[in-house]
């Protein structure tokens, strides 16, 4: 069974950065696309940044310049480094990939979510 699991949320104040991860586990045969997510109360999900198998990165306007997204293939795991937050950035942010897997094959699969809070 395949899962990603999240960690790296919290609270923190406008200007500060945190850092999330996620990594991947299970029979896993090769990953490709990965990104992150978010969703604040109220808005619809939105993709933040991904990273192709390739390495090619992507990122929402809101974001440009302030995130980070990177991959380790061998630990197979994606990080979104996050600095100078703003309240705006408040939401719940989820990893996501499409990989191959036993027996599947491939298909996308979500972390579980985690909470990231700016505030003063």
């Amino acid at each position: 069974q395949v899962q990603l699991v999240e960690s790296g949320g919290g609270l923190v104040q406008p200007g500060g950065s945190l850092r999330l991860s996620c990594s991947a586990s299970g029979s896993i045969v090769r990953i490709y696309d990965m990104g992150w997510y978010r969703q604040a109360p109220g808005k619809q999900r939105e993709l933040v940044a991904s990273v192709t198998n390739g390495g090619r990165t992507s990122y929402t306007d809101s974001v440009k310049g302030r995130f980070a997204i990177s991959r380790d293939n061998a630990k197979k795991t994606v990080s979104l480094q996050m600095n100078n937050l703003k309240p705006e950035d408040t939401a719940v942010y989820y990893c996501n990939a499409f990989l191959e897997s036993m027996p599947r094959g491939g298909a996308d699969y979500w972390g579980q979510g985690a909470q990231v809070t700016v505030s003063s």
